[in-house]
C-alpha cells in the first residue's frame, strides 16, 4: 500500500549531506583536517563577547541584526541595509532558492561545486543542472551555454570548495553580464578572506542587481560551531529574503561573537598569513613525494593521486596515523583527498605521513 503521507517532489532525490569525519576508531587524539576549520579557533575578542551574552539568555535576540549588519558594513564598506544574516551562509543559500526557484525552474552549479547547491535546489522542487569545469576550475563559457529561460539561480563558489581554485573578477563579471535577465548569480565567498585584497564579489554585487554575495563566519573567523553567515546584494532581494527568514534565527551569543569577530581584522590578517605560508609549504612538501595539487586560494589543498584506489589507501593510512582528511568522491573527485591547512605541527605530520605512504608502496 502506498504511504499517503508523501514529501514534496525532489525531496527524496536528495542524498544526505555528510560533513567531514571527526573521529577515528581506536585513536583518541586524532587531528581533524577534514572540515576546513581554522586551527587557531576564534579570536579572544569573539570568545569574550560570546561569554558576555550569557547574561541575556532569558531575552529574545534582535530580529533585525542591526548591530551585526552595521559592523559588517563598516568593515567591508557596504550598505548595512543590503545585508542579511543567517545561520551560516547555508541558510542564505536556501532562502535564495525558496524565494526565487521552484518546480520547472533550473539552478546551475559547477561540476565540483559545493554539495549544498543541488540539495538547496531539490528542496524547493527545482532542477539542479551540473556544468562541467575545466581542469577543476570554473568554465564561464560552459555556464553561459547551459543557461536558458528556465535558469533562476547560478551558484558560483569563488574560491571553490573542494578544488581551491578561483576565477578572476573579469570572468565573474562576464558571467554576470551574460546570464539571462531572470537569473541571479550567487557568489559564494566562504573562503574569500583567505585571498589578500579580495572583496569576495562585493563590488559586483553593489553594481549589478543580478549578483548576490554570501559569506560565512565558519572559516577564517573560527566560528563554525556557532553557524553564522551573511549575504549582500540588491535591496529588493534582501527585502524578499527577510520576508521568509525566521525572525529569531540568530541568538545573542551568535550576534555578539560575530560582531566582535568581524571587527577584529588584525586577527583575521594573522590567520590569513599563517594559512598562506603553511598552505604553500604543505603543497610543495607533498608534491615532492609525488602528490600534486592545483594552486589553492583557500585554507585547504586538493591532493591528487594516481587513481581512486591509491587515494583510498592513503586515506586509510593517514587515519592509522591519527590524521583525518576528507575524501571527495562525492564531488566527482574519487582520486583526490582534500586536506585542511592546520597549524604547523599538523601540516608537518601530514606531509611526513604521505611521504611514508608513498615510500612504502
Amino acid at each position: 500500500m502506498t504511504d499517503p503521507i508523501r514529501p514534496q517532489p525532489g525531496i527524496l532525490d536528495i542524498a544526505l549531506y555528510e560533513g567531514g569525519a571527526a573521529h577515528v576508531a581506536g585513536i583518541s587524539d586524532a587531528v581533524k583536517l577534514s572540515s576546513n576549520e581554522n586551527p587557531f579557533g576564534p579570536s579572544d575578542k569573539a570568545k569574550e563577547a560570546y561569554l558576555r551574552a550569557v547574561h541575556r539568555l532569558h531575552l529574545y535576540p534582535s530580529t533585525d541584526h542591526a548591530r551585526l549588519r552595521q559592523a559588517i558594513g563598516e568593515v567591508h564598506g557596504l550598505d548595512p541595509a543590503r545585508i542579511i544574516c543567517g545561520t551560516g551562509s547555508d541558510e542564505v543559500l536556501l532562502l535564495l532558492c525558496q524565494a526565487y526557484a521552484g518546480p520547472g525552474d533550473e539552478v546551475i552549479y559547477t561540476q565540483h561545486g559545493f554539495l549544498m547547491y543541488p540539495i538547496a535546489a531539490r528542496s524547493v522542487g527545482a532542477t539542479p543542472v551540473q556544468v562541467k569545469e575545466r581542469d577543476r576550475t570554473v568554465d564561464v563559457d560552459a555556464i553561459l551555454g547551459a543557461a536558458n529561460e528556465r535558469t533562476r539561480i547560478v551558484f558560483l563558489a569563488n574560491p571553490n570548495n573542494p578544488t581551491g581554485t578561483m576565477i578572476s573578477e573579469a570572468e565573474v563579471r562576464r558571467l554576470a553580464e551574460g546570464l539571462p535577465k531572470s537569473a541571479i548569480l550567487v557568489i559564494d565567498g566562504a573562503y574569500a578572506e583567505y585571498v589578500e585584497g579580495f572583496d569576495g564579489g562585493a563590488g559586483l554585487a553593489t553594481s549589478h542587481p543580478n549578483v548576490f554575495m554570501t559569506r560565512t563566519f565558519s572559516k577564517i573567523y573560527g566560528l563554525g560551531g556557532l553557524r553564522i553567515g551573511w549575504g549582500y546584494g540588491a535591496k529588493s532581494i534582501i527585502d524578499v529574503l527577510n520576508r521568509i527568514r525566521n525572525p529569531f534565527n540568530l541568538s545573542h551569543g551568535q550576534l555578539e561573537a560575530a560582531e566582535a569577530a568581524v571587527r577584529d581584522q588584525e586577527y583575521v590578517a594573522e590567520c590569513r598569513a599563517s594559512n598562506t605560508k603553511l598552505r604553500a609549504w604543505m603543497a610543495e612538501a607533498i608534491a615532492e613525494k609525488g602528490v600534486p595539487s592545483d594552486t589553492s586560494t583557500a585554507n585547504f589543498i586538493l591532493a591528487r593521486f594516481a587513481d581512486e584506489s591509491e587515494a583510498t589507501a592513503c586515506d586509510s593510512f593517514l587515519q592509522s596515523e591519527g590524521l583525518i582528511v576528507r575524501r571527495v568522491s562525492g564531488y566527482g573527485l574519487p582520486n583526490c583527498l582534500r586536506i585542511t591547512v592546520g597549524d604547523e605541527a599538523s601540516c608537518r605530520r601530514v606531509a611526513h605521513a604521505i611521504g611514508k605512504f608513498k615510500g612504502a608502496k
